[in-house]
């Protein structure tokens, strides 16, 4: 019976398992170990479909009715793990307590795991910090205990941390992933050490740090999982900073270098090749002796504690069991010697394409840095030119319009480090900083207004108010007829409504949308995206654009650009808006199932022409319209849709049936003029239903294939 009920809580009939059970308990003396049994399943069943107050009263019987021990561990785990979530943590403390106090008689798995979930609970403002901290120490110290140091350093490095001594708990997380590699390959501890380091490197605004935590973080996590995307689209709001700080800082020590006189630049590589070769003699070395180790042996991998908290409430597993593993000398079994291999590379070559002819430079991922070869170079370095100072200072670039396109490079990624500082990170410092910098490099005239007005902003959210007012009597001075200088010269009025404001170039270009004018609306927005930069204007260019490319291109393009939107801007109206319809909308906007051809109320008749026969489009809509006109007894009507970029179809609307439609050409040659042809024209019938797929996902062919 235990077991049928176990395989109907398996099957997803919980509420099944518990009726059948409770009328068990009902009708018979239970007592015992049987107890133990059926009350755990009866727990796991309540838990399931979310009554964890009754699955607890479940589990207190459970663990006091088993006298096995490792299910009295579990047990008791579980329900410290239930205390937990109902706040009762001195009920919870107890339950991890009968698992700490039969210690060697279970898996130590049990009794560090306790160990941790207790220490979890510690009270920092009440407790006794120095003993906490003791009792930790004593912990990683324990020799019994090294098994599990990974979970033991990542609470160590959570104490820390707690102290504000984020230099201790870094170290301490970064120890738990090394232990984790070589005890466990716990993934979900790795993914949470990761993203606790990712965060902290957040914190401090080093975000290129942070985006590489977060990938390796996602590495980690299961995809399709709310974890993960929580994390993807974090690591995805930082890419753009990332790309531009990588910019700035590149071209900034570029133009630094060229600036020095040669015997300055001689030294500036001399240093850096001191570096390099100390670096050089440390990795052989390294890989000599882990060559000379070998591969770590794997003599086993120690079971998780997994419960409530890690299942979701998915039931009540028991410890995972112990896998086998292997040894070998062979250099790519050793994940060691492969991953110091695989940076040697990097580091000597850089990011490389898997195709013929590899080492030329072509072949090598770009960055922000102009320094690169010419494709017909190749780039196989010798350890005498990397040890060179003239290897380094001949790839300097010299020529003037180079050197000038750099400096126009460094500065349009501070502009746009400023903006994303503003306006993605709220980080009005690190923003104003750039900005200010910016405006003294010499930059283009079409990045010095709006950066100007940038920075008024940030100095009224700074709160700087002498700053800001001195800002706004420069802007209305120098630049009196800007749309800037109108905003802060009247802030409660609307801008003026002149033909280059960005509210009458939009407007117009909604116009255009709505006449169907889509590719004249994605180039245009490109174009004043550009010309608007900085603007609060430019969110609904792009929302505008992805509607565009939607009605031209299809639901994927669509889905993109609206995604772009929501990331790029995600404090806008428009950015917000756009999440909205990520969430909602496009799930289902997705679908491209048809009907039956006969479903539906409403019927078209579809007739193909090229985009181009604009003059063959018109006449056709007038022989048409003057051939369905004379047929009374039907509302039709008609109109000339576009469909893709070449395509353009005319349709006719009003039908209501598809067997009217299927013979729409026939109804047209009945009621034909005696001197005319009529219309000829090959059409295809569609429900209005199938005619909205047909235009959302542009499969038109497959549409006809299956008619």
């Amino acid at each position: 019976k235990v077991w049928r009920e176990k395989t109907n809580i398996r099957l997803g009939s919980p509420e099944l398992a518990i009726k059948n059970l409770k009328r068990h308990l009902e009708i018979e003396e239970v007592k015992g170990q049987d107890l133990a049994d059926i009350s755990a399943v009866l727990a796991e069943a309540y838990i399931n479909i979310k009554q964890k107050d009754t699955a607890l009263k479940y589990l207190d019987t459970a663990a006091v009715s088993t006298k096995i021990n490792n299910q009295k561990a579990r047990y008791n785990f579980i329900r410290g793990q239930l205390y937990n979530e109902f706040g009762k943590k001195d009920s919870a403390n107890m339950a991890f307590d009968v698992i700490i106090d039969m210690h060697r008689k279970i898996p130590r798995a049990f009794y560090i795991n306790a160990q941790l979930a207790k220490s979890n609970n510690f009270n920092a403002e009440s407790g006794d910090k120095l003993a906490f901290l003791e009792y930790l120490t004593d912990l990683e110290e324990n020799r019994e205990n090294r098994p599990f140091l990974d979970k033991i350093y990542q609470r160590i490095a959570k104490f820390h941390q707690s102290e504000g001594k984020d230099s201790i708990s870094e170290a301490y997380y970064n120890k738990s992933l090394t232990a984790t590699k070589t005890l466990s390959s716990d993934e979900v501890l790795s993914a949470s050490n990761y993203l606790t380091l990712g965060d902290m490197y957040f914190d401090r605004k080093e975000y290129k740090t942070a985006g590489s935590y977060y990938d390796s973080t996602l590495t980690n996590l299961v995809e399709k999982t709310k974890s993960f995307r929580v994390v993807k689209k974090k690591r995805e709001n930082l890419e753009d900073v990332i790309y531009y700080q990588g910019i700035a800082q590149a071209n900034d020590s570029i133009l630094s270098l060229i600036s020095l006189p040669k015997d300055a630049q001689v030294a500036v590589f001399n240093t850096y090749i001191k570096k390099l070769k100390e670096q050089d003699s440390l990795a052989a070395e390294r890989l000599k002796n882990k060559s000379r180790i070998g591969a770590p042996k794997n003599t086993g991998v120690r079971g998780n504690m997994p419960g409530f908290a890690r299942q979701g409430g998915a039931g009540l597993p028991g410890i995972n069991g112990p896998s086998g593993g292997g040894n070998s000398d062979f250099y790519f079994y050793n994940q060691t010697t492969v991953s110091y291999g695989k940076n040697e590379f990097l580091r000597l070559w850089g990011e490389r394409k898997s195709q013929d002819g590899w080492r030329l430079s072509s072949t090598r991922a770009q960055s922000g840095s102009k320094i690169v070869q010419k494709e017909s170079d190749e780039v196989n370095v010798t350890q005498l030119e990397r040890y060179d100072p003239e290897f380094y200072i001949k790839r300097l670039p010299t020529e003037q319009k180079e050197i000038d396109s750099i400096g126009k490079e460094r500065n349009f990624a501070y502009y746009q480090s400023g903006l994303i500082y503003k306006e993605n990170f709220k980080e009005y410092t690190l923003a104003k900083n750039k900005l200010e910098t910016l405006l003294t490099n010499n930059p283009e005239e079409r990045l010095i207004l709006p950066s100007k007005y940038n920075l008024y902003k940030i100095y009224e959210l700074l709160g700087q108010n002498d700053e800001a007012e001195i800002a706004k009597s420069k802007i209305i001075a120098d630049y009196p007829d800007s749309r800037y200088a109108e905003i802060l010269r009247n802030p409660q009025s609307q801008l003026s409504k002149d033909e280059n404001s960005p509210e009458t170039i939009y407007e117009n270009l909604y116009r255009k949308f709505e006449n169907q004018e889509y590719a004249e609306v994605i180039s245009s927005v490109d174009k004043y995206v550009k010309i608007f930069e900085g603007d609060g204007f430019v969110p609904k260019f792009e929302i505008l654009k992805a509607s565009a490319l939607g009605r031209l291109k299809g639901f994927e393009a669509y889905k993109d650009a609206v995604n772009y939107v929501a990331l790029t801007y995600p404090n806008s109206e428009e950015g917000e808006r756009a999440e909205e319809i990520l969430a909602s909308a496009i799930p289902a906007l997705a679908n491209i199932e048809f009907q039956a051809q006969d479903e539906g109320v409403l019927f078209h008749v579809i007739y193909q022409f090229n985009t181009s026969d604009k003059e063959a489009i018109d006449q056709f809509m007038v022989d048409l319209n003057k051939e369905i006109s004379k047929i009374t007894y039907y509302d039709w009507s008609l109109s000339k849709d576009v469909y893709d970029e070449q395509t353009t179809f005319v349709v006719v609307h009003g039908l209501d049936s598809f067997s009217i439609a299927s013979n729409f050409g026939q109804t047209l040659q009945d009621y034909k003029e005696k001197k005319t042809e009529g219309i000829t024209k090959a059409y295809i019938p569609v429900s209005s239903y199938n005619y909205t797929i047909v235009q959302r996902h542009k499969n038109l062919n497959t549409y006809i294939n299956l008619k």
